[in-house]
Order: structure tokens, then sequence, then C-alpha cells
């Protein structure tokens, strides 16, 4: 087929691939492998894999060598048609399921997959697990099919990852979303004995996780006690939930009550005491005035009155201090 009558066909295909069509994709269309190699050495299309082409003008991203592996283990079929099917498909797991929800400092050497079916290739950057996946454990990342997080943490746990490297992904996760810690505890349930803790104790291997990731309460506990602001805006946020009556006792409330009660009092006589001596001169201020209304003149001398009234009750109660 001549290239200006493939591209066209190619290109329906490839615009909803991220510019990508495999070799199977294109034999459907009419345009065979030596059609594609053509194309490729005349500058149209990049070679990316085996059996994966991309259009010379498409984007290029940070996932292109897992879109291509993973076009590549179901290569006749579309992207979209291959989503609809989601968890009964090829699903992107492991290290490179956490590479494309950004978490952790894993780098994935080799694109990992899970399916529900036994598969092998001899293509040593593709790996396959097999397992049945729950609807639940799967996710779309970036346009592809991806274990969920917590999937993601439990299949690195059963790999036998560095623990202190999933923690940090945990870590890396926890601060991102919140996690369905419920369901990670059961997926760690079959987890457990292999970890040292009783068999089909998932939550003792989540805790664990948890204190290595430095998410425990203890940690952050001492965390927050270190930062008075922080310890500050906790406690009232806290507190803030109960009223009154359900902090104290009735007992306890009715010596709050009676201490109020008697600072009021002693207050109220401080202040009236204080001013009395000032209001009394700035009542004589006034009638030495003679102010019936309000004049500039008149008012100048109230002003001096009020002054003298001012001055006097901050002497008044700092005697009572």
């Amino acid at each position: 087929m001549k290239t200006h009558e493939a591209l066209p066909l190619i290109a329906e295909v490839s615009s909803y691939q991220w510019g990508m069509v495999t070799t199977a994709q294109a034999e459907i269309l009419g345009v065979s492998r030596a059609d594609l190699a053509r194309m490729a050495r005349a500058g149209h299309l990049v070679r990316l894999a085996h059996g994966i082409y991309r259009d010379a003008g498409a984007p290029i991203d940070e996932f292109e060598d897992l879109r291509a592996a993973w076009l590549s283990t179901e290569p006749r079929l579309t992207a979209d048609r291959r989503l609809d099917k989601r968890e009964r498909g090829v699903v992107i797991s492991g290290p490179s399921a956490a590479e494309l929800h950004r978490v952790g400092d894993l780098r994935a050497d080799r694109h990992e997959f899970t399916t529900p079916e036994r598969r092998q290739t001899q293509r040593p950057e593709l790996y396959y697990r097999q397992r049945e996946l729950d609807p639940a454990d799967v996710t779309v990342l970036e346009g592809l099919p991806a274990t969920t997080l917590e999937r993601t943490i439990v299949d690195l746990i059963e790999e036998r990852t560095d623990f202190s490297l999933v923690a940090d992904l945990y870590r890396d996760a926890a601060r991102r979303t919140r996690l369905n810690t419920k369901r990670l505890a059961s997926h760690l349930s079959p987890l457990a004995a292999r970890n040292g803790f009783s068999a089909g104790d998932g939550q003792s291997v989540l805790a664990r996780l948890e204190e290595e990731a430095g998410l425990d309460l203890s940690t952050l506990a001492r965390q927050i006690a270190m930062t008075d602001k922080l310890a500050f805006e906790v406690s009232s946020e806290f507190l803030g939930k109960f009223s009154t009556a359900e902090l104290l006792s009735e007992e306890q409330l009715d010596s709050l009550r009676e201490a109020l009660r008697a600072i009021g009092e002693s207050v109220e006589k401080q202040v009236s005491t204080s001013l009395a001596p000032a209001l009394i001169e700035f009542s004589k201020s006034i009638e030495a005035s003679g102010l019936t209304s309000i004049e500039p003149a008149g008012l100048s001398g109230a002003i001096e009155a009020l002054a003298s009234v001012s001055d006097m009750s901050r002497r008044h109660v700092r005697q009572d201090e």
C-alpha cells in the first residue's frame, strides 16, 4: 500500500492510542509489515518495540515504553476495547503500577502485568503474574488499566520487595489519598504468617507497615507534640467537638460556674470602685463647662475631662492589682 493511503488508515487507530499502532492492527487495515518498515525508514513512523510503531509527529510522554509494552500484550485489540474489560484483561501491576501511581522510589526494571490466565513470554522486559482480580482492585491511570494502590502494596509485599521500600511507598500513598485500610488488611491476611505474625493477622502486618512508614499513632502523636502550634491546633480542633458538659463532670461544672461567678463579682466591684471617683470628676467638669449642647468650646473641655477620667481609672486599676 502506498504511504499516502496507509497513513490516514493508521491514524484512525493511532489517534486513540497515544499515536501508536501495532503491526497486527495495521494488518487488519491492510497495511503490511513491509509497509510499516518502509514508512519508518522514511521518517513517518518510529519503531518503539517489537510490533509497535508510533506516529513520528505524536507527542512523547514518560510512560511511552509502558504503553507500548501493554499494547503488545494483546496486539489485535484496540486500547478502548481492552479498557472495557479491564480486570479480565492484562492489568499493569507491581513496580510498574507503583510508577503509574507516582509513589515510592521503586524503579521497574521490567514491565509487570497481571492476567487471569497463565502466560509465558521470552521477552525479558515483560513479566506476567497470574491472578483473578476483583474489579475493585483495578483502576485506570494515564489511560492504562492498573492495580489500585492497596492491591499494588500487597503485590509488592507478596513478591518480598524490601519492606522499607514498601513502607516508603505506603507513606507517599497515604499522604496523597485516603487508603482503604480495611481492604488492605484483608488482602494482607494471607501474607501474615510469612511475615512473622499469626496466620491470617493482616491487621498486624498493616500495623508494622504503618510503624515503619512513621504513620502509626504513637509516632504521629510525638511529631505533633514537638510542634507547639500544631499541637495547639489539633487540641483545639479535637476539644471543639465536645460540649463543656461532655468534658466535665456535674461536680466539676458546678465548681467552674461558682468560680466564674466569683470572678465576675470581683471584676464588677473593682471596676465600680476604680471608676467612681473618675465619674464624679467628669460630672463636675461637665457642670463647670456649662455644656448644654455639643459646641466646640464645651466639647474641648469635655474631652479634657474624659482624658482625666481615663488616667484616674488606670491608676485605680493598677493600685487594685
